[in-house]
């Protein structure tokens, strides 16, 4: 039986035509080794460095947590991560890396200034860089580059950045924050300040030193008193006169007496509010101003907002091409569209009323 009689599907068929056809189809592989070898090898080596950071919640850094001794809350809010990840994948973020590095001329677009340049330098950029967020709510921040020293600094500068435009979004509040704490710091001391004026002008106006002990004092000094004078009184010893004058004198403001009962008595419980308030507004105040100060250190100490778990290091191997899956894979793509378009020429040749290769007129 004739090869052309058999059914192109069939494996008789099928084994047939590739033998008719195997001179053309190892050319057709041959060549697409060939060149699919030679562009492999013009193919540049790429490096790829990645950072792993976790992102804190801003609120963990606000100076009203911290000096309670607040702890930083490492990444579990989906909003912190969304954040990082907008704020890594903007375009003002890229603007900014490559102008730092100068990646018109690494990628060789060009000379900056127009728009052309510029799209195609943050299109490079961009495609060049993976910001995931990965099963252990950890950010793997992957930046790569024929340049395996250059793909690990744009990583940790550009996580750098990150932190830092993470914090700004937060240090106008924080400042608010911390202006409230001068302001309560100072207000507290003016109070203070004021309370204690008013304490001393009342002791001096009233001679009242000291609540407890002076009114002990003026207690006994009047019972003392009254007693030696109703002894005299009844023909014992003592000066009635002198007597009578030293009790006026322990009892009214006008008896002459700094310490008497009468004025005693008027600014004990005025100078026991005051005394209490100024006490009160004491321990208010030192509180106020060791926030104040602590909180202001922390602004200062610019806490970071990113938890920092892996910097990115030059790689030492290659992330890709991979040149023998690229190889093979192009020689079985070839393989496979040339048995393709065999099959396709040899059922148009098949088809009724085409004249098969052999046949006699």
């Amino acid at each position: 039986m004739s090869p052309t009689a058999l059914l192109p599907f069939s494996p008789a068929g099928f084994r047939a035509i590739v033998n008719r056809w195997k001179y053309l189809l190892a050319l057709a592989v041959g060549l697409a080794a060939v060149v699919s070898t030679i562009v492999v090898l013009t193919l540049p080596n790429i490096y790829s460095s990645t950072a792993v950071f976790l992102p804190t919640s801003p609120q963990s850094a606000d100076p009203d947590r911290l000096v309670e001794g607040t702890k930083l809350e490492l990444g579990g809010r989906a909003e912190d991560l969304d954040r990082v990840l907008s704020i890594g994948q903007s375009l003002p973020v890229a603007e900014l890396l490559v102008r730092k590095f100068d990646l018109y001329h690494h990628y060789k677009m060009g000379d900056p200034g127009t728009d052309k340049v510029e799209n195609n330098t943050l299109h490079e950029f961009s495609s060049n860089l993976s910001i995931v967020h990965n099963e252990r709510d950890a950010i793997e921040l992957t930046f790569q580059d024929r340049d395996k020293v250059l793909a690990a600094q744009i990583a940790n500068t550009l996580v750098s950045t990150i932190d830092s435009i993470n914090q700004q979004l937060t240090l106008a509040n924080r400042r608010n924050v911390l202006e409230l704490y001068r302001q309560r710091s100072a207000s507290l001391g003016q109070l203070y300040e004021q309370t204690r004026l008013a304490v001393i002008k009342a002791r001096r106006r009233y001679g009242v030193f000291g609540l407890e002990q002076q009114g002990r004092y003026l207690a006994k000094a009047v019972i003392e008193t009254e007693k030696e004078l109703r002894v005299a009184e009844g023909g014992g010893p003592g000066s009635v006169p002198g007597l009578r004058r030293a009790l006026r004198g322990l009892t009214s403001a006008e008896g002459g007496n700094a310490i008497n009962l009468e004025n005693w008595t008027k600014g004990a419980d005025s100078l026991s509010l005051a005394t209490n308030r100024l006490s009160d507004l004491e321990k208010r105040f030192v509180a106020a101003r060791a926030a104040y100060e602590q909180a202001e250190t922390s602004i200062r100490s610019r806490v970071s907002s990113l938890y920092l778990v892996q910097r990115a290091q030059p790689a030492t191997r290659k992330s890709k091409p991979f040149r023998l899956p690229i190889v093979l894979g192009s020689v079985v793509l070839t393989l496979v569209l040339s048995v393709f378009f065999i099959l396709l020429l040899e059922l148009y040749q098949r088809r009724p009323g085409a004249s098969l290769p052999g046949a006699v007129a």
